[in-house]
């Protein structure tokens, strides 16, 4: 019998005796809640994330004391504004966010986190967020985007797309799988229409911000739903567990930060060196 990971269907008895194990590892999903086009829902990111989380986790947990907090809904968004239905964090905001939850997960016991997220917005917010708050907090924390592990193999599912996009082949499968019902496959064409990618186009190197309907003006899609299917979604989600699975297992990623830079930056420890 596999042990209950989802932390919001536990007591807080139970997650003290999670957080009380050797090496206890809290798990946050976070994704967004935003446009995806005219046929997925806009937790779509946030509900993939925290499908590919429980299962990593389900894998994990006759190894390990583990539990997977309830999915971040709030993410970077500010890209998909102009579509509607999308509420966004600025990046203090959502450093703040995960300040805070580092913060209890430390107080309760848990020594290490793995955020697994869902978009591809929080890419880059997440990789400062995750350097600072692990020094802070000398704590290990891992970030990974499921969707970019194993490309070879995630590449072999795709019959139509070249990889995942937005509201996309992928995508819509992995909805199909775990929310049917909420998915409108009657408009996977309108949402397959007028797209362009000139961003596609931009030059190594460099930088901006972009809104997303300069890639699909009308629509709000990147990719082609239409040969989503809900077999597709549980091929993706299952490989995507097992690859956070063996960052889980991956010792060399969870190495405890220098303790010399735990005391806080701009002050002195116990060796006598300045932080900064």
């Amino acid at each position: 019998m596999v042990a209950e990971v989802e932390w919001a269907r536990m007591t807080a008895p139970d997650l003290r005796e999670i957080a009380a194990g050797k090496n206890a590892l809290a798990i946050l999903p976070i994704g967004s809640l935003e446009q995806h086009g005219p046929h997925l829902p806009v937790i779509t990111d946030t509900a993939s994330a925290s499908e590919a989380a429980i299962r990593a986790a389900r894998l994990v947990s006759g190894e390990m004391p583990v539990a997977v907090l309830p999915g971040l809904w709030l993410g970077m968004s500010e890209h998909h504004l102009p579509f509607g239905g999308t509420i966004t964090l600025d990046f203090e905001a959502l450093r703040k966010v995960l300040q805070c939850i580092v913060r209890s997960l430390k107080a309760l016991g848990f020594s290490r986190l793995l955020i697994v997220n869902g978009h591809g917005g929080n890419i880059d917010p997440l990789a400062v967020a995750v350097r600072e708050l692990a020094v802070e907090f000398s704590m290990p924390i891992v970030s990974t985007l499921p969707w970019e592990l194993a490309p070879e193999e995630t590449a072999q599912i795709f019959e139509v797309d070249t990889g995942a996009h937005h509201a996309c082949e992928g995508e819509a499968s992995v909805m199909l799988a775990i929310t049917p019902q909420t998915v409108r496959s009657d408009r996977f064409e309108q949402a397959f229409g007028n797209q362009q990618h000139p961003l596609e186009n931009l030059p190594k190197g460099a930088t901006r911000f972009y809104s997303f309907s300069e890639h699909a003006p009308t629509t709000g899609t990147w990719g082609d739903p239409r040969s989503a299917t809900a077999e597709k979604g549980e091929r993706f989600l299952n490989l995507q567990a097992a690859e956070v699975a063996k960052l889980i297992r991956c010792d060399a990623l969870w190495t405890t930060p220098d303790p010399v830079w735990s005391a806080g930056r701009g002050q002195k420890t116990s060796a006598g060196r300045l932080e900064i």
